[in-house]
């Protein structure tokens, strides 16, 4: 999963994307609506975590820019207004959901995966190659008919290496699309998932690595 937290406040920002990535989740971080406007154009995120008073473009524009762009990611409004005609134009400019400062986090980590969940414009297409078949939908994982049980980020590189259908992935691209821009290319995470989902999909070994290249299936 990956979400773009847009709040102005940094140290908010900052406390609710570490909060977030706690959980396992991708966060990356803007500002201001300009810079959350241009992160949004080229990552497909999952959710925007988006605050309504911003600098340089207000939130209800950055709303309905995203709404207008036709992308499937879904809105979470996390503001201070929260009266019901706020709420109500909140929701009528195109949020999923609406969630009212000050907020219990726990509430907030709940809501992102339940926006999450919900089928974007047109539902993710089950994945298959060489026995291993992935239901983005409904997160699961067969390997041969034999389910396996995987935890989110191994789940999210088997889903990009799937759909790659056989060609190679950088390690780069993987960790932008499953980890976020704050990664530390240098922790091993990648390496370490990469070979913690290599045991759990079980033998003949189903995962090539291409040395300072990356991985393909």
């Amino acid at each position: 999963m990956r979400v773009l937290v847009v709040e102005d406040e940094e140290r908010l920002a900052d406390a609710v994307a570490h909060g977030l990535r706690l959980h396992a989740i991708a966060v990356d971080v803007a500002y201001d609506g300009q810079d959350a406007l241009e992160r949004a154009a080229y990552v497909d995120y999952d959710v925007v975590v988006l605050d309504r008073d911003l600098p340089e473009v207000h939130g209800d524009d950055v709303c309905r820019r995203l709404r207008e762009g036709g992308g499937g990611g879904r809105v979470l409004m996390l503001t201070a207004a929260g009266q019901i005609r706020d709420k109500i134009d909140g929701l009528s400019i195109g949020a999923d959901d609406y969630l009212v400062k000050p907020f219990a986090f726990a509430e907030l980590v709940a809501r992102v995966r339940a926006l999450a969940r919900r089928s974007p414009r047109s539902a993710p297409s089950p994945l298959e190659r060489g026995g291993i078949a992935l239901d983005p939908s409904r997160r699961t994982v067969t390997r041969d008919g034999r389910p396996v049980s995987l935890n989110r980020k191994e789940f999210d590189v088997l889903r990009v290496l799937l759909g790659a259908d056989g060609e190679l992935v950088t390690s780069g691209e993987l960790r932008r699309s499953v980890w976020d821009e704050h990664a530390d290319p240098g922790t091993g995470a990648l390496r370490v998932t990469i070979t913690s989902l290599r045991k759990k999909l079980g033998v003949p070994s189903a995962i090539l690595n291409v040395p300072g290249k990356g991985y393909r299936l």
